[in-house]
């Protein structure tokens, strides 16, 4: 069975569900393909810094979201060797797009609002893409049921092994070598934590907690293990007692929240990254097909930019390919398959290279930074502690701010 589409994205992720959105807020139908039966939501939440939000408040749904989640008024690091605070910053400061506004987002909630302003029947779940081929000017995207998708234009926000970045030419993401476990714990009554972005270092380990509103702290902790550590992930009970006797000395406050996180939050997830220079010379784009998100641009959680350069993504890619579609509907005539069939086609194609274009050095900036920044966060040996705990720590955390003055625009088109 063939099914022509004029829009298809793959993957109802963050990037997904926000492009789709983004369209639907300039008049534009698209159809979101998601290969689980329901809305993904591992991860727990994610750190939404100003970025985010402008991001957030292009689609629509940037004041439900602040409703539902605290602001964060700072973020303060520690060392986990010594328990000593090395550094406090405040978010109560203007950037070169205004004033910065920092929360933690629950990953449920966020791809709920997304998913709640779409018209029904826009995502399609247990929809696996199998294959990708070419029938002139359309993109024929192939089902593991057996349909066949005829689109106009395809969007791959299908994550880090994306089937649609691996058809524009990226290799497969390169690992670290580290791994990260994420958790989310409910109070019954209020949690009792100022609302600070919590951070923790040394010894080869990252840590930190963050409360999302009144009862729910967000939790992570990301560190390289050995061989030995490894065969621990097979165990959540395992893994739960052996990070919390690696967290060092933290606050036993902290402590609590990871203690009190159900077993199966417990699962390790190892850290890939797009190498920042197959960004500058890879497809981001070609013709009528694209990638954003995770399937553009992996990165490490260092600087809590890989869902805000999501939300950025699609904002920037529902304005570009707006502009092409709602020109190329301006000047339909029935013969679709002749020379307007042409123009809409190049038209679409230079609004996918317009996106690609303001994407690349900004997805190639953040990849790259928070690389450094993981480097120094989780960087282990008395020298490195030193330097990092006496000296880095207010430049990285500085860097969090600075990344996160970026303003991707409106939708609205000219």
């Amino acid at each position: 069975m063939e099914i022509v589409e004029d829009v298809v994205i793959v993957g109802a992720g963050i990037s997904g569900l926000a492009t789709s959105l983004g369209l639907h807020r300039l008049g534009i139908r698209s159809l979101v393909l998601e290969s689980s039966d329901s809305l993904r939501t591992t991860g727990f939440a994610l750190t939404t810094w100003t970025n985010a939000w402008k991001a957030l408040d292009a689609l629509g749904i940037g004041d439900s979201l602040r409703q539902q989640h605290v602001t964060l008024d700072g973020n303060v690091t520690s060392s986990r060797i010594t328990g000593l605070q090395t550094s406090q910053m405040s978010f109560d400061a203007k950037g070169k797009h205004g004033d910065h506004e920092v929360r933690c987002v629950k990953r449920n909630l966020l791809l709920e609002a997304l998913a709640n302003d779409l018209p029904n029947g826009t995502i399609r779940f247990l929809s696996k893409v199998v294959s990708i081929d070419e029938s002139g000017l359309f993109k024929l995207v192939h089902l593991a049921d057996g349909t066949v998708l005829k689109a106009k234009v395809l969007v791959g926000c299908d994550g880090v092994n994306s089937v649609v970045a691996k058809w524009l030419g990226f290799k497969q993401p390169a690992f670290t070598g580290r791994s990260a476990i994420r958790g989310c714990v409910n109070f019954k009554g209020c949690h009792g934590f100022d609302p600070l972005f919590m951070q923790y270092f040394g010894n080869g380990i990252r840590s930190g907690a963050i409360p999302c509103d009144d009862k729910n702290v967000y939790w992570f902790i990301t560190w390289s293990p050995s061989s030995q550590e490894k065969e621990l992930e097979e165990n959540p009970g395992q893994l739960k007692q052996y990070m919390l006797s690696k967290l060092g000395k933290i606050p036993d406050k902290v402590k609590a929240v990871v203690e009190n996180t159900e077993l199966d939050a417990f699962v390790s997830s190892p850290l890939r990254y797009r190498h920042p220079w197959e960004i500058l010379w890879g497809n981001i784009s070609k013709g009528n097909v694209c990638v954003a998100g995770d399937a553009l641009h992996p990165m490490t959680p260092d600087i809590g930019q890989g869902g805000c350069a999501a939300l950025e993504d699609s904002v920037v890619l529902a304005r570009c390919l707006g502009e092409a579609l709602l020109k190329s509907s301006r000047h339909e005539t029935k013969d679709k398959a002749g020379e307007e069939g042409k123009e809409e086609h190049e038209r679409i194609e230079t609004g996918l290279k317009k996106y690609a274009t303001e994407r690349r050095w900004r997805s190639f900036d953040l990849i790259s930074t928070a690389l450094v920044v993981g480097f120094f966060q989780e960087g282990n040996g008395k020298i490195m502690n030193f330097l990092r705990d006496k000296y880095l720590a207010p430049i990285l955390a500085g860097l969090l701010l600075k990344k996160s003055d970026f303003d991707c625009g409106k939708l609205s088109i000219s």
